[in-house]
């Protein structure tokens, strides 16, 4: 049941018709990268890369790339981990279905993380330098290599032990910018991480912070990382849980952090408490390069590896990504408990191809005035506070919050359903509620500087207010310097403005020169956008145009603005400008060459002909 290691489950996706081997030689700078995305794309099976430019060390890509595949490496183990994860969070589950949980009890103790001896930790067999691993660089403006799909171990300073230890995944530059070669590698973490706590403390108590980077091992390892696990739960025993084994661990060669037997490598060293180079730029998972910036140094004492090690590498930029798998096992996995951590909270969907933190779609409960006859947006509002101030949710920027009991059938993955369904029953007066100057993800550039942005809850329910237009009414018009406008879905119309300068108030201007009573605003969401066509073409476009580019407290306008007693509102269209701006951060576009390079490959004849 289950994999101890990586190699054991190379061998059970290729014995399965889940995995190609690749002889011919590739370059992990660029090529290997765009590779994956077209892999990904085409639902395409895991890659082995036997044969990899500048190092021995043979690569694996797409191991997490379709949903199906995800599954199926965990496909003896998922059903009694949620079981596992619902205890957790509530253990008062087990009296009211006893024979559900009664299973998982004895599981949960046995799954918990087991030492052994070095010599039984097949990673600590061999020794390498930084030099000689796979120098992956996904997209051509990224500062360097980059490790994709690190599990970053530490312990709590003052608790020592696994019991308070952090695995997560944090990106890792591996050479560049003022960084030691052979020495020091970049730790990126975001705000609201566990390493943070062990960081804080470390530098409370004037010592290093030991670490312990993981490539490879099971695939439960990485995907522990990423887990947002409820308190107390480790992910050691998580990761455990969803291999079938016992995280084994072995004491370091070099102390600290004991070292996870099974992984194929491991990067040993310190965090100084003081010490920040540059680090960047990246592109990431929003789709644009996170630039360069400070975040802490490791020292790097050791690496090293087993004698058949594999690099597991992943590839993120503008969702989908094959990190969108992880999202939705995530999903799979703590879905089901969200009613048990917050109250009257039904379901929570961080919306991928918004780029996760951007966009938060939940649906809640309205049961503050069942005797009213109308509803209106009172206990949402409070679900909405607390969603807020739970775990990463806590980044979201927009949060559009919707009461079940309008559509009991609504399903909140149905984007677009969802959309129409709020956009029906929104009062712009009333249900905009702003968190200004506030923080925002990291990553996110559309704020007035790093980690420093706004909010806004749109909270929506009732009977419908307006029926919504799917298409351009007579007598429309546009203010002066706007165009090309498209219907992007129901009620939502994009409209092409002039390129953004600073100081711009074009979206302030369009509200103004357009009076309530218009035909535009049947449309109530109206978009200000660089390319119309691009925006209305797919749901994507819009939701990833919409919100990756537009800051709630500066680029929310709306025709018939007010504000009172603090609060403002709009008595016409809510007008957002999701146009590029001069401080946001450069979109990703693939290297022509490399582009060119991979068709080669896909050619018939060529080595991936027939996967891309």
């Amino acid at each position: 049941m289950g994999y101890r290691n990586l190699q054991e489950c190379v061998r059970d996706l290729e014995q399965n018709g889940q995995l190609v081997r690749i002889s011919t030689e590739i370059d992990p700078h660029l090529e290997m990268a765009e590779i994956q995305r077209r892999l990904y794309l085409a639902g395409g099976p895991a890659l082995l890369f036997e044969r990899v430019k500048g190092t021995r060390f043979p690569m694996l890509g797409n191991l997490y790339g379709t949903q199906e595949r995800t599954r199926f490496l965990f496909r003896d183990t998922l059903d009694l981990v949620r079981r596992l994860v619902e205890i957790k969070i509530d253990p008062a589950v087990i009296a009211k279905s006893p024979f559900r949980y009664l299973k998982a009890l004895p599981v949960a103790w046995a799954m918990q993380p087991k030492r052994v001896g070095r010599w039984r930790a097949p990673v600590l067999a061999c020794e390498t330098t930084l030099d000689q691993l796979p120098a992956l660089k996904s997209w051509p403006n990224d500062g360097g290599p980059y490790i994709t799909l690190p599990a970053v171990h530490t312990e709590h300073p003052d608790m020592p032990g696994w019991q308070k230890s952090n695995l997560g995944m944090y990106r890792i530059q591996l050479a560049g910018n003022e960084f030691i070669p052979n020495r020091e590698v970049g730790l990126h973490y975001q705000i609201h991480r566990g390493i943070g706590v062990h960081h804080a403390a470390a530098i409370r108590r004037g010592e290093k912070l030991r670490v312990n980077i993981y490539v490879g091992g099971p695939p439960s390892l990485p995907l522990s990382a990423v887990m947002p696990l409820p308190e107390g739960l480790s992910e050691l025993t998580f990761a455990g849980a969803l291999s079938g084994h016992r995280m084994r661990l072995a004491a370091s060669p070099i102390g600290g952090v004991p070292v996870v037997a099974e992984a194929d490598f491991c990067l040993s060293g310190t965090i100084d408490p003081s010490a920040t180079k540059p680090e960047g730029p990246f592109g990431d998972h929003l789709g644009y390069y996170s630039l360069a910036h400070d975040f802490p140094v490791m020292t790097v004492d050791k690496v090293y590896h087993r004698r058949d090690a594999i690099w597991p590498f992943t590839v993120v930029g503008r969702p989908p990504q094959e990190d969108t798998s992880f999202g939705e096992i995530i999903h799979e996995i703590t879905g089901p408990a969200i009613p048990s951590v917050l109250p009257g909270v039904k379901a929570v969907h961080a919306v991928d191809a918004a780029g996760v933190h951007p966009l938060l779609l939940a649906i809640g409960s309205e049961r503050y005035v069942p005797y009213a006859g109308q509803r209106t947006p009172m206990e949402i509002l409070t679900q909405a506070n607390a969603l807020l101030g739970q775990g990463q949710l806590s980044l979201a920027k927009f949060l559009l919050i919707v009461a079940g009991e309008d559509n009991p059938q609504l399903d909140i993955h149905d984007i677009g359903a969802f959309l129409i369904h709020l956009l029906e029953r929104v009062n712009w007066e009333r249900d905009l509620h702003f968190q200004t100057r506030t923080t925002i993800d990291t990553l996110d550039y559309s704020g007035q500087g790093l980690n420093s942005g706004s909010k806004v809850v749109i909270a929506a329910a009732g009977s419908p207010r307006r029926t919504l237009l799917a298409s351009l009414p007579e007598g429309m018009r546009l203010p002066e310097g706007f165009s090309a406008p498209r219907v992007v879905r129901p009620g939502i119309l994009a409209v092409q403005g002039p390129a953004y300068r600073l100081g711009n108030t074009d979206a302030r201007r369009f509200g103004a020169d357009v009076n309530a009573g218009e035909p535009i605003n049947q449309f109530p969401l109206i978009v200000l956008v660089d390319d119309s066509e691009f925006v209305a073409r797919n749901l994507n476009n819009f939701l990833w145009a919409t919100f990756t580019r537009s800051n709630p407290a500066v680029d929310i306008d709306g025709i018939g603005a007010f504000t009172e007693d603090k609060h403002w509102g709009c008595r016409g269209s809510l007008v957002i400008d999701a146009r590029l701006k001069p401080h946001h951060a450069p979109p990703l576009i693939e290297d022509p060459a490399i582009s060119r390079r991979v068709d080669q490959l896909a050619a018939p004849g060529g080595p991936l002909h027939g996967l891309i």
